[in-house]
């Protein structure tokens, strides 16, 4: 992706298995959500190709990302707060299943839609929160909530973007807790600030710097290449060093 002659990300290529768990970190404006607004299609690339599985999706926009099972979350929640959570969840089941233009305040209610948002809440310990509007609720249990509603909507590959910013630092394993829920077969890709989340999270970590793809390893092996140390993790890899 380039803006006029300054390059975002250059030259950028890897790839997701069913069940990966893969973080992407680096400095701020090394072009991390650059590269997650291409790939679920917020911004149309310059030059290169996205593939799922065996189909060029690159031409595709952001509705038929989304149904081919590309789904993403954002650095802010961007939830309906003045409904319930049974509410935002429903409405995400209800537009997988393109029934949302029907909506109602008994929609939730639907035999079938309630099954199904009452499964999703439950496997992130939400159920007791169902009926609460969004705005009463704390901002890590929104985020909570926002995940809910990617999981709705079925993905194959899931994108999060900084799923714990904003989250008191006490409560960010919760937000690990509900990422360990999720189905084992979708493809996680997480980009996360939060280093002490991102090694308990990734068997595979992607370092972004100036544009560039500068590392592909596992947790243990980032923290002893010497260009990601000077790169971004700095301090913080000769603090795990300590016993």
């Amino acid at each position: 992706m380039a803006f006029g002659g300054l390059k975002v990300t250059n030259d950028v290529s890897f790839s997701l298995g069913a069940g990966d768990r893969v973080a992407l970190i680096g400095p701020n404006g090394a072009g991390k959500t650059t590269l997650v607004n291409l790939i679920t299609g917020d911004l149309a690339p310059s030059a290169g190709r996205f593939l799922m599985g065996d189909d060029d999706i690159t031409d595709l926009g952001i509705p038929e990302r989304v149904r081919r099972g590309l789904v993403r979350t954002f650095q802010t929640t961007r939830l309906f707060e003045n409904l319930t959570v049974a509410d935002n969840v429903a409405l995400a089941v209800m537009q997988r299943r393109r029934i949302s233009k029907r909506f109602f305040s008994s929609a939730t209610e639907l035999p079938d839609v309630r099954v199904e948002w009452c499964e999703i809440l439950a496997s992130l310990g939400l159920d007791r929160l169902a009926y609460r509007q969004v705005i009463e609720l704390a901002y890590g249990q929104q985020r909570l909530i926002e995940l809910a509603i990617a999981v709705a909507l079925r993905p194959r590959v899931l994108l999060l973007d900084e799923p714990a910013a904003g989250v008191p630092h006490d409560e960010a394993p919760k937000i690990l807790e509900a990422i360990n829920q999720l189905p084992a077969d979708i493809a996680v890709l997480m980009i996360e600030h939060d280093m002490d989340l991102v090694f308990k999270f990734a068997s595979r970590v992607l370092v972004l710097a100036a544009g560039r793809l500068i590392f592909e390893g596992s947790p243990a092996e980032v923290t002893a290449d010497p260009g990601v140390r000077r790169a971004y993790l700095g301090s913080y890899a000769d603090a795990r060093r300590v016993p």
